[in-house]
């Protein structure tokens, strides 16, 4: 699979038909999955995604180009206001959520800060 080869650790899944974000698939639990043989390689991968909650419990944020780098820090850190837990990762989309335009680390975020002039 390329994303062994190519040391990702989130997948985003997106709808064949509309492009629609569906959620994202985490490559270190996905091996965990595949080596307990609790999913095999020809299963679909709705057995090994993680959806995206829109109404219940912490529904999906949208992070856009244009969101400030304070609220994706917020993102990353959870507990801001609206008291979501900790992300290790934010997928990066239109406005209207129509297209992945890329997935932000918690990492990229901290390196982008040490190398910005102060």
């Amino acid at each position: 699979m390329c994303a062994f080869e190519r040391d990702y650790t989130h997948l985003t899944v997106i709808s064949h038909d509309t492009r629609a974000l569906l959620g994202y698939i985490s490559i270190p639990k996905l091996k965990s999955l595949l080596e307990a043989h609790a999913i095999t390689e020809a299963d679909p991968v709705e057995r090994a995604m993680q959806k995206f909650r829109r109404t219940k419990g912490n529904p999906y944020r949208v992070i856009t180009l244009d969101t400030p780098l304070e609220e994706l820090e917020e993102f990353f850190e959870g507990g801001g206001v609206d008291g979501r837990p900790r992300q290790e990762f934010a997928v990066v989309t239109d406005e209207k959520r129509k297209f992945v335009l890329g997935v932000a680390m918690r990492d990229d975020l901290e390196e982008f800060v040490k190398r910005r002039p102060t």
